[in-house]
């Protein structure tokens, strides 16, 4: 990065689950997409342990934020977790992990981070996407069938509006899971530097 690029302040968007954390990067002040990437924290050799498990994910993500340490990253915004699964150990797992990447970001970069719910994330990146349901509400994908793919929806629009960003497909020519996770954490930004009045 040029040297006045790493000396205006930055904004990191972050959605985090266990196998994958969406990574975006921009600047606050030309509101400036720099990255759109994910990291996948895996530990080799494979840990039985689960709790060690995690731990070495954290570290492996701390490695990833060394590297942006003197990027003047001033903001980070995690989309929360959805905490609507029926497992319990599921969730315990994801907020536990979460809460290990919020004292990585602490440590490393001395920024306290910001969470923002998916829902708003969405509702405030892309507003035209709040219309009004089949009950007269307005509501974020209103008027479109209930069985719809959000995350393909979103990704659609990210896309458009980031034609440079060259996206991963498998083998099949389908998109990776990986690009929805580097869409959610771009929606974070977006959303959350709207909905503060920022940008």
């Amino acid at each position: 990065m040029k040297k006045t690029l790493k000396e205006s302040p930055k904004v990191l968007g972050l959605d985090v689950s266990t196998k994958t954390i969406g990574w975006a990067l921009f600047d606050i002040q030309s509101r400036e997409l720099l990255e759109l990437t994910h990291v996948s924290p895996t530990p080799k050799p494979k840990e039985e342990n689960k709790i060690k498990e995690l731990l070495l994910k954290g570290e492996i993500f701390r490695t990833k934020l060394l590297e942006y340490k003197d990027m003047g990253i001033t903001k980070v915004i995690i989309e929360e977790p959805l905490l609507n699964s029926n497992n319990v150990y599921t969730v315990q797992t994801l907020l536990r992990f979460n809460t290990l990447v919020t004292k990585e970001i602490y440590d490393v970069l001395g920024v306290v981070p910001d969470f923002i719910s998916t829902y708003n994330s969405r509702k405030f990146a892309f507003p035209e996407l709040v219309k009004e349901n089949d009950k007269g509400k307005f509501v974020l994908f209103g008027g479109l069938p209930k069985d719809i793919d959000k995350k393909l929806i979103i990704w659609e629009l990210v896309a458009k509006k980031e034609p440079q960003i060259t996206w991963q497909y498998t083998r099949n020519n389908t998109l990776k899971k990986e690009n929805f996770d580097q869409t959610d954490a771009y929606c974070c930004v977006i959303g959350h530097m709207r909905q503060e009045n920022i940008w």
